[in-house]
């Protein structure tokens, strides 16, 4: 399938897990792609980027559209996460957290919207969340008459490096990886390549009527409520 070809794309959080996942599925159907990353790596048009520092992310997003010839898909998937309750983490955890996965895709937006605004296709895609969720029905209502679409997919739980990297820290990584996914309705954790589909599919034309919405790729986590696997 080649329905992104001739289409410029960046990836944020696109060094790894579901970002890289998708670049190499974007770049698969046809599309230019540019990853931001802190590790961008050397598969694609790499570039450095800190999503917490608008400066970095203009410029990076400038030298995207450049190298690229433009700009025409934003795929806003970086993020992080962080363990325990409202009482395990204090203010400067919370600030990084909101800064890194919703301010950060605000900065990545503004910095992409003027490339945006002279495509002839034009999307947004996100990695959602709750707060990310809000922010996109609210992009997607201001530059619906520009022609941008914003979209959102829910991942649920994916087999990440980030994932990993959280399962590591359990007193018992491999039990905890069997009771995450016990808790799966399909009782195993969504792949990369999984969300990676989702995500390509709101960011081509052939999702040309579709704005606002939010696609869960979750194996059915957050509608279904089934008898817990034993």
């Amino acid at each position: 399938m080649a329905e992104l070809s001739g289409l410029a794309a960046v990836v944020t959080g696109g060094g790894s897990g579901i970002g890289l996942a998708t670049a190499r599925l974007l770049a698969g159907r046809g599309a230019k792609v540019a990853v931001l990353d802190l590790k961008p790596g050397d598969e694609f048009t790499g570039l450095y980027a800190d999503v917490t520092d608008d400066a970095s992310v203009r410029e990076a997003i400038d030298t995207a559209a450049e190298r690229l010839g433009g700009l025409d898909i934003l795929i806003n998937n970086a993020g992080i996460g962080a363990i325990g309750t409202v009482a395990d983490n204090d203010d400067d955890e919370w600030h990084r957290v909101y800064d890194v996965n919703v301010v950060g895709m605000v900065r990545a937006a503004r910095a992409a919207l003027p490339y945006l605004r002279a495509s002839g296709h034009a999307a947004i895609v996100n990695t959602c969340s709750i707060a990310v969720l809000s922010l996109t029905l609210a992009m997607a209502a201001d530059h619906i008459h520009e022609g941008i679409r914003v979209n959102c997919v829910l991942p649920g739980t994916a087999d990440t490096p980030w994932i990993g990297r959280l399962l590591d820290q359990a007193d018992d990584p491999a039990a905890e990886r069997a009771a995450l996914e016990r808790r799966q309705p399909m009782g195993r954790l969504v792949t990369p390549d999984e969300v990676a589909a989702g995500i390509a599919y709101l960011a081509s034309p052939l999702a040309s009527a579709v704005t606002g919405t939010t696609l869960a790729v979750d194996g059915g986590m957050a509608g279904l409520r089934i008898r817990p696997r034993s």
